[in-house]
């Protein structure tokens, strides 16, 4: 079987930009990668998770439930592993490269429960994906992270810049400060690769977060 690596982090942390690179980089090292992005919004895979991040089951993520979201996504990442991406994780000598993951849910959807029920939550995800749907577990997790305001500010000039309207997450500032929690939660209970990105006001340079992010994976 391949190799999956996995790029999670915060809104605004410059996830799709650091798994690019990462892509990249292992390319010009000789190996054979395949990159890919959750939810695939290109996919009609994704239809459950743009109506919930659209605002059609409710204008809040609280208004839907944490397994219940988990589901959506989940729905999303098992039609394009069966349709496209299974074959390079067959391959042994592929690194698959994932922005978002399974390790999203960890965090965003965690972060709707009381801090007593992560622990089932957690060990409730891991056993529906990764082997009751039989999707593949990671190798490697790097999370990004930030304050939250800096991750609003950066999402905010996205927006702006893009003429994008925030989905639901990015658009509540308590649900991402509950995010931020969750993800240092979950970073250390499964021994994720957890870089900060942030000088405290804004991001780092893109090239010292791939820095970082080489020496947890000892490139």
């Amino acid at each position: 079987m391949g190799k999956l690596i996995v790029i999670e982090g915060l809104d605004g942390s410059g996830k799709g930009t650091q798994s690019a690179r990462l892509a990249e980089y292992l390319k010009g090292q000789g190996k054979k990668v395949r990159l890919i992005d959750f939810p695939c919004y290109d996919s009609d895979s994704s239809v459950l998770v743009r109506m919930y991040l659209g605002g059609a089951l409710g204008s809040s993520p609280d208004d839907t439930n944490a397994y219940a979201a988990s589901m959506l996504f989940a729905a999303d990442r098992y039609v394009s592993y069966k349709t496209d991406w299974q074959r390079d994780m067959d391959d042994p000598d592929t690194v698959v490269i994932a922005n978002r993951y399974t390790t999203a849910n960890a965090y965003h959807q965690l972060s709707k429960l009381p801090r007593e029920a992560w622990e089932d939550f957690l060990a409730w995800l891991w056993d529906f994906e990764f082997s009751k749907i039989g999707l593949p577990a990671p190798d490697a997790v790097i999370a990004l992270t930030m304050p939250p305001a800096v991750s609003r500010s950066l999402v905010e000039k996205r927006c702006a810049e893009k003429g994008i309207v925030k989905d639901i997450h990015e658009a509540d500032d308590a649900y991402l400060q509950r995010c931020y929690e969750a993800l240092g939660f979950v970073g250390e209970r499964m021994h994720w690769s957890v870089i900060d990105c942030s000088d405290g006001v804004g991001i780092l340079p893109i090239e010292a977060i791939e820095k970082k992010i080489h020496a947890a994976l000892s490139l």
